[in-house]
């Protein structure tokens, strides 16, 4: 067997109403006082409220930091890591964003170091604070992840990878999510969904069978409940398998790592604001369709996970089965159909073809090679 490496959060509860139990688990990992790192969005739920009750109630001290924004900037970072030291640890309760600042928090408040010198992959040194995270989306999977992702300058992004930054305990609770509006609901699913294909597809040499197994439990519970979730939000089931799942891609990319599509991606939310979601949403059934040209295999093993109907197909087939049956399921789910629909002029494209290519990092790992040429005609597709 080809060697690997495998990593991911020690400590993983999930359940109805675990958040009550914050408290309890903070004093175990942290200790004495906490930051709670969050967003005004969370701010406003009662949420943040139960959290609070419950941390204050274990006797743990416990300051809020409520800035973070959506794909967050270096200086919300320098803010929480400033705000944490001094700290016993970190809870980072949210989206990835909020999450992903309080990895960084937690890291650079205890090492010392500077977010710059952190920035690519193994760089980090540590130690880092305790910490815990709490999402609130089935999306990201950052709960057991060893990257955070920070925008520099005016629409570039960065990533820290090291395993130094994966939490201590994940917390899941379905009841978190249960709230979150159709549109975030949608599009942070298919985010996970994404994670978990170009996980199982990655060219890594550390594609490996664990996080393919993974993947494909996380694809089969996303599958039949994503739409569910959406049009149905207080299905708890459906909430349940969405988050279940999320986290399970999580642990698959993050150790069998993403690609085209992520990279593609990432140029659209930088320089148009689109939620990381809904752009790669928008750029996925495209991706998968240029890959599936020379490698169709694991597109065409997902297909029948994924959506049963498919079963019966194979090969190529199946691989573009596949892509159209992602497409479909973003169009139920009422996400926009193309990059027009979010704002993106067809004279925009080779910028972002442009930028695709400086995430070297993911596009390396992508199933086909591909060019600015092919970067700019799957974004032609995609418009």
């Amino acid at each position: 067997m080809t060697p690997f490496t495998f990593n991911t959060t020690p400590s993983i509860r999930m359940g109805d109403g675990l958040l009550d139990q914050l408290g309890d688990m903070a004093r175990a990992t942290c200790g004495g006082s906490v930051l709670l790192v969050t967003d005004p969005g969370m701010m406003a739920t009662g949420i943040v409220d139960r959290a609070l009750a419950a941390i204050e109630a274990a006797g743990v001290a416990v300051t809020v930091f409520s800035d973070v924004k959506a794909d967050p900037p270096e200086a919300v970072i320098l803010q929480a890591v400033a705000a944490a030291k001094g700290m016993d640890g970190v809870i980072g309760l949210g989206g990835g964003s909020s999450i992903d600042v309080a990895k960084l928090a937690a890291l650079l408040a205890r090492s010392g170091e500077t977010l710059t010198d952190c920035y690519g992959v193994g760089m980090a040194k540590g130690p880092r604070l305790p910490l815990i995270a709490v999402p609130t989306t089935s999306g990201t999977g950052s709960e057991v992840t060893p990257i955070s992702i920070v925008t520099t300058g005016a629409s570039e992004k960065m990533g820290v990878v090291s395993p130094l930054i994966i939490p201590d305990v994940a917390l899941l609770d379905p009841e978190l999510t249960r709230d979150l509006p159709a549109h975030v609901t949608a599009a942070t699913g298919i985010d996970a969904m994404v994670h978990a294909i170009e996980s199982y597809a990655s060219a890594s040499p550390n594609n490996n069978p664990v996080s393919r197994a993974l993947a494909v439990e996380a694809l089969r519970l996303m599958g039949g409940a994503l739409e569910r979730a959406v049009k149905e939000p207080h299905d708890m089931a459906a909430r349940g398998d969405m988050l279940l799942g999320s986290l399970l891609a999580g642990q698959a990319f993050a150790n069998s790592p993403v690609a085209a599509v992520h990279a593609l991606a990432y140029p659209i939310g930088g320089h148009f604001k689109v939620p990381h979601g809904l752009s790669n949403a928008l750029v996925l059934p495209h991706v998968l369709r240029f890959n599936a040209m020379t490698a169709p295999t694991p597109y065409a093993e997902l297909a029948g996970i994924t959506f049963p109907e498919l079963a019966d197909l194979q090969g190529q087939e199946a691989a573009s089965a596949f892509a159209d049956a992602l497409q479909d399921l973003s169009t139920r789910c009422g996400l926009q159909k193309g990059l027009r629909e979010v704002g993106i002029g067809q004279d925009d494209l080779p910028m972002l073809a442009r930028d695709a290519m400086n995430q070297t990092r993911l596009l390396v790992n992508n199933p086909r090679a591909l060019d600015q040429t092919d970067a700019q005609s799957i974004y032609e597709a995609a418009w």
